[in-house]
């Protein structure tokens, strides 16, 4: 009988992966873990590596779960480190499939599972399965291979690492260009594994090759091993071994080549010294914000401020001022949204003056930009602008441009803007945001989209956490209170949803005072919506009364009175509410 319990799980496993639902099949394999548990650790590395092993799935689906479980986490199932290398039988068929998602999984597993073999396993068993997938006949075995070599270089001996670099050449130079794709993504962490004088003498050459090799899909992914042989080299050995290599990719024929090397520039420039970065990278970056192509020039206005850390004022101004200028009026939009995010963070580096007399005509014309991206990622950067020149500057341009952006025909516009504005209300100040934002802010709540008006409320408590409850008494609160009236129930329903919002940011006086004299007659409401949101609000009102001993008298005297009138309405929403409110902890005292 105990036999039969024991053969009871794999008995299980198996007639599940023999099943024609695809769904049991993946239940079965999400289950691995704890079928194995069950088996024990002999009877998992007996029979149920070897069946995992025998039975490959169809199903990519399938395929990429069990590539998933067989990594690390499952060598404790096995019966720890020593049985690790079991799992490499099952991820080596893995690593050989047609979808790419499966194979890339199977090696994420292959590496961490290298993480805890020893040395003799991985020369017995980790190094053959490296020699069989990267001399594999299809291109997939191989593809799959070029990650699996950086994770167990500097664990084998010289002999085998020598081994490991010239099959790591033959990659290199694979005739199919999907397997040099796949070794020019590893290069890089492949180059950090050996020492400097073998990155000259092995790593660089196989660098040039794929950087000029005919398919822009593999040139694309040298960029980041250059960063990498950067790295390990010092400043004059980059200066001699890489200088061609950084001119070529700046200038390369295809724009998705060039775009790497824009959006990876400031990273380049950290790695090759102050020399190459002033000499070099300053004219090439300059050429990059030029492009022909949109996309290029979007990646690299997305570097302009960190690159703009890595060289002096007066370069800043003399030679990546007039390129800033260009794409502030550049006739791409995406262009344009670019530098809104990043021009900000010049300011700081250039310092009060050049700030007002270089970037702030730049910033005022981008907030006068046709495309409400553009303006509303200049408005929410304003905050590094504000603390070099002062709010003062920019408010007389800001405040149009805030009221366009309010107005928006597109209502997510609409949303943005009200989202930035308790960040804006922060850096204008109180007396500003009265005179100027607090009529627009009260107008969102009048909004014909709800979206608008359920974000209108939220930025009204987070307003009031801004500048205080008291300024909420006497600014916001009255007027949110006369919609109360309203005879537009969508006016007196946005009133309730204001309260119920505001009230965890206020406090039991502004509540007695001012907000259940609003809310109380709404008990009476004709509409059963308002009925229902006056039992809703009841209850987030009541929580912040139950704080004080004065707010739970008012909890006994009024907030209870009305809901026991609501628990008996006519309508069935609202005698839910009702009743959900009165067993609410802060209602009953509980």
């Amino acid at each position: 009988m105990e036999n039969e319990e024991q053969l009871y799980p794999i008995a299980i496993l198996i007639d599940e992966l023999k099943s024609d639902d695809v769904t049991l099949r993946l239940n079965a394999i999400h289950r691995i873990s704890t079928i194995a548990l069950a088996l024990g650790p002999e009877r998992a590395r007996d029979e149920l590596i070897p069946f995992l092993q025998d039975s490959l799935d169809d199903e990519d689906e399938v395929l990429l779960a069990l590539a998933e479980e067989l990594g690390q986490g499952f060598v404790e199932y096995l019966g720890g480190p020593a049985y690790a290398h079991l799992l490499l039988g099952p991820l080596e068929n893995l690593a050989a499939v047609e979808e790419t998602v499966v194979r890339e999984k199977a090696s994420e597993s292959i590496t961490k599972i290298a993480e805890v073999l020893s040395k003799p396993q991985i020369e017995e068993h980790y190094f053959p399965l490296l020699r069989r997938l990267s001399g594999g006949d299809w291109f997939t075995s191989r593809t799959s291979s070029t990650s699996l070599f950086a994770a167990v270089y500097a664990k084998v001996s010289p002999a085998l690492q020598d081994e490991l670099r010239k099959l790591f050449a033959a990659l290199c130079n694979d005739d199919t260009p999907m397997v040099r794709r796949a070794a020019a993504r590893d290069l890089g962490p492949f180059a950090k594994n050996l020492s400097k004088e073998l990155v000259v003498s092995d790593i660089i050459p196989l660098y040039r090759k794929l950087s000029s090799d005919d398919q822009d899909s593999v040139r694309l992914l040298t960029v980041q091993d250059l960063i990498a042989i950067a790295q390990v080299l010092d400043h004059e050995e980059t200066k001699s071994y890489l200088l061609p290599s950084m001119r070529n990719a700046v200038s390369d024929k295809s724009w998705r080549v060039r775009y790497m090397v824009a959006d990876h520039f400031v990273e380049l420039a950290s790695a090759v010294g102050e020399d190459v970065v002033r000499d070099e990278l300053v004219m090439a970056f300059v050429q990059l914000l030029k492009d022909n192509e949109a996309e290029v020039r979007t990646a690299g206005a997305g570097q302009i401020p960190g690159f703009a850390k890595l060289i002096d004022q007066d370069i800043i101004l003399a030679r990546l001022m007039p390129c800033v200028r260009d794409l502030a009026s550049d006739s791409s939009q995406h262009v344009r949204a670019a530098l809104g995010t990043q021009i900000s963070g010049l300011a700081p580096l250039l310092g009060k003056d050049a700030t007002i007399e270089h970037l702030l005509p730049l910033f005022l014309k981008l907030l006068k930009d046709d495309f409400s991206d553009v303006r509303l990622n200049i408005i929410s950067k304003l905050e590094q602008v504000n603390e070099v020149i002062g709010i003062d500057l920019l408010s007389q341009s800001l405040l149009p441009a805030i009221v366009e952006l309010a107005e928006d025909k597109q209502w997510r516009v609409r949303q943005a803007i009200i989202e930035y504005i308790p960040l804006l209300a922060n850096q204008l100040g109180v007396e500003f945001f009265d005179e100027q934002l607090s009529n627009l802010c009260m107008s969102w709540l009048g909004d014909t989209v709800f979206s608008i008006r359920e974000a209108a409320t939220v930025n009204l408590r987070k307003l009031t956490e801004v500048f205080g409850v008291d300024w909420a008494r006497n600014t916001i609160i009255p007027k949110v209170l006369q919609m109360g009236a309203h005879p537009n129930y969508l006016y007196r329903m946005t009133t309730l949803f204001a309260i119920t919002t505001m009230a965890p940011s206020l406090n039991t006086s502004v509540i007695v005072d001012s907000v259940l004299e609003t809310v109380l007659p709404m008990v009476n409401d004709p509409i059963p919506n308002i009925r229902f949101n006056v039992a809703k609000s009841f209850e987030v009102l009541a929580q912040v009364l139950n704080e004080t001993s004065e707010g739970k008298g008012v909890i006994k005297a009024k907030i209870l009175p009305g809901l026991e009138k609501l628990k008996d309405d006519q309508d069935a929403d609202v005698r839910f509410f009702a009743q959900k409110a009165m067993e609410a902890d802060a209602i009953t005292g509980a």
